[in-house]
């Protein structure tokens, strides 16, 4: 069953915020495989011109995933998460993400398209810091599979 293109615009309250952990930076760039000292160390990121260690810039999936949620779990909106997969991922960012930020993730839902029977839901993600200002903007794409026949 398609999805109703009339939730296309609908913006979702913004999520509880998620404190930024040197911690978690470090767990992250390590999963990764990433050694930019900026990453880890202080002084480091200090002398990139940054007040503390800053993220990989895909760091911020963890947390615009989490609230795309939101949108997922909306029941009137009717997808069938597990006939889900993820198809695309995109970021543009005002500044890298930091160690102490404070981050609220508000959520939208851009597109709802159906191409061979399958849906394909566009969700962009507005992350703010606790002052308001904007840090980055994510782009998720999902892709609900059409249900197999017979």
């Amino acid at each position: 069953m398609a999805l109703d293109q009339s939730f296309v615009g609908r913006t979702y309250p913004p999520t509880a915020p998620y404190e930024v952990g040197r911690e978690k930076i470090r767990e992250f760039a390590e999963a990764i495989g990433d050694a930019n000292p900026a990453y880890t160390d202080p002084e480091a990121a200090k002398q990139f011109g940054h007040s503390d260690v800053i993220a990989p810039p895909t760091f911020v999936f963890a947390i615009t995933f989490k609230a795309a949620g939101q949108v997922v779990q909306d029941p009137q909106l009717g997808l069938d998460y597990s006939r889900v997969v993820h198809g695309d991922q995109k970021f543009a960012y005002t500044r890298p993400v930091r160690a102490g930020d404070r981050l609220t993730v508000t959520s939208t839902i851009e597109a709802i398209k159906s191409l061979a029977g399958n849906d394909i839901l566009d969700i962009r993600g507005e992350v703010h810091d606790e002052a308001g200002e904007h840090v980055v903007t994510a782009w998720t794409k999902l892709v609900a599979r059409a249900a197999e026949e017979g």
